[in-house]
C-alpha cells in the first residue's frame, strides 16, 4: 500500500557528486527509519545511511560516512541522499527502503524503492 519512487543515480564521474530521491506515496505507515542500500549482484545488500523519522537523525556507513548526507521532509514524503567525492567502489544498485525493526541489510523493512543503478567511472 505504501511505494516508494526513487530517482537520480546514472553514470558519474570518479570525485562527482550525486543526488538520489526517493518519493513517498500511498497509505502513510509509521516507520521508524528510512535508509538508503545498495547492493551489488551475488552481494549482500549493505546499508549506505539511515534516518529516524520521529527524530531525523542520522546516521551513515563508515565508508560513505563524512561525503554523504541523508534528509528528509516529512510534508512531501521526501527522502534524499546526497554523496560527493564519488568512487569506484559506490557503483551499485541503490534502493530507498522503510521500516521499524533494523538490521544493516534491511532485511526486515517492507517498503522499498525499485533501485536505480549508480556506475562511478574514471
Amino acid at each position: 500500500q505504501m511505494f516508494l519512487a526513487q530517482s537520480g543515480g546514472g553514470s558519474v564521474q570518479a570525485g562527482g557528486s550525486l543526488r538520489l530521491s526517493c518519493a513517498a506515496s500511498g497509505h502513510r505507515y509509521e516507520t521508524f527509519y528510512t535508509a538508503w542500500f545498495r547492493q551489488d549482484p551475488g552481494k549482500e545488500r549493505v546499508w549506505v545511511a539511515r534516518i529516524y523519522d520521529d527524530t531525523g537523525k542520522t546516521d551513515y556507513a563508515d565508508n560513505v560516512k563524512g561525503r554523504s548526507t541523508i534528509t528528509q521532509d516529512f510534508a512531501s514524503r521526501v527522502t534524499l541522499l546526497e554523496m560527493n567525492d564519488l568512487k569506484s567502489e559506490d557503483s551499485s544498485m541503490y534502493y530507498c527502503a522503510s521500516g521499524s525493526r533494523w538490521a544493516d541489510d534491511g532485511r526486515f523493512f517492507s517498503y522499498w524503492s525499485q533501485g536505480t543503478q549508480v556506475t562511478v567511472s574514471s
